[in-house]
């Protein structure tokens, strides 16, 4: 199976030392956050996990922990954008403190196994098409020889985040100026090295030279395990998403980077009722095993050589 580490929440920057204990004890549980009475146990064993697919905005946690994952398999999605506070509220200071951390996580990994995001994209009256296109070329010089891809999308509105990005001021551009921006993103990213993809886009920017992007990408996994893998779409994501199947331990409502344009958490209270009941050496992040929940064995399979 393929890890997802974790779409609902910063597990490398908050939870590392819950992750490492799962891994140290060979398992997780997972609550279905449709039926949180639905319990999953997770083999975590190095036998049934081919990939671990990391996502974060500031790994640092994990980097000097990197040895304990000798019998795995991963790579990193690192999120670095251009935004101050009133965006990303508790991220640290991209130039000063994230980019050393990419480049340092990029020597200890090698480049090909960290994945630039510059996403979610929106535009305001302060966050303009200008201040991106500057952003995104002062980063990208920055982690020139230290990434080979970086992935870009822009913001998606759902229920849980709409009412954020309207007091953010938030607006589209039209297409014409969508794709002229998209084409001066790839013209900068490819200047610095590196190729550039989209995210879960329904609009085609190939003709900008970016390529539709799987995040949980079976090229780079089969490059990076040595293997082939038997494994298809994953049909739990949106229809313009083009990632693999992969298994999910994250819990929603958990991440404390506090983003404006998060879909993953509810509100402040959720997300600090949630982490009041951290205990990093709980099978279960930030939860409990309740009256009434089920546990079961998911059934998991390595998806190496069979296909």
């Amino acid at each position: 199976m393929i890890l997802s580490v974790s779409r609902r929440t910063d597990i490398p920057n908050y939870y590392s030392e819950w992750f490492f204990n799962r891994i140290k004890d060979g398992f997780a549980y997972v609550k279905n956050p449709m039926n949180p009475h639905q319990v999953s146990k997770i083999n975590l064993s190095p036998d049934m996990v081919d990939c671990i697919v990391f996502w974060s905005k500031n790994p640092k946690p994990m980097i000097n922990r990197l040895d304990e994952l000798s019998m795995y398999h991963y790579y990193f999605q690192f999120t670095l954008t251009g935004y101050g506070k009133d965006v990303e509220c508790n991220v640290p200071c991209k130039m000063e403190k994230m980019i050393p951390v990419f480049q340092e996580l990029s020597k200890r990994t090698g480049k090909e196994k960290v994945i630039w995001r510059y996403d979610p994209i929106i535009f305001t009256d302060r966050y303009t098409p200008r201040y991106h296109l500057e952003a995104f070329a002062q980063i990208a010089a920055a982690l020139n020889g230290y990434t080979e891809k970086c992935v870009i999308s822009f913001v998606d509105a759902y229920a849980k985040n709409k009412k954020n990005l309207e007091r953010l001021g938030a607006c589209e551009i039209d297409r014409k100026e969508q794709l002229e921006f998209a084409k001066q993103i790839s013209e900068i990213a490819k200047r610095n090295g590196m190729i550039t993809g989209s995210c879960a886009e329904s609009i085609n920017l190939e003709e900008c030279g970016i390529e539709h992007n799987c995040c949980i990408d079976k090229t780079l996994i089969e490059k990076i395990t040595g293997s082939r893998l038997n494994v298809k779409k994953d049909k739990n994501q949106r229809q313009e998403c083009g990632c693999m199947a992969s298994v999910e331990i994250g819990t929603y409502n958990t991440c404390k980077n506090g983003c404006r344009y998060c879909y993953a958490n509810f509100s402040k209270e959720s997300v600090a009722k949630n982490c009041s009941k951290y205990d990093p050496l709980s099978p279960i992040l930030c939860g409990e095993i309740g009256q009434g929940d089920r546990i079961t064995e998911r059934k998991v399979k390595s998806l190496k050589g069979t296909g």
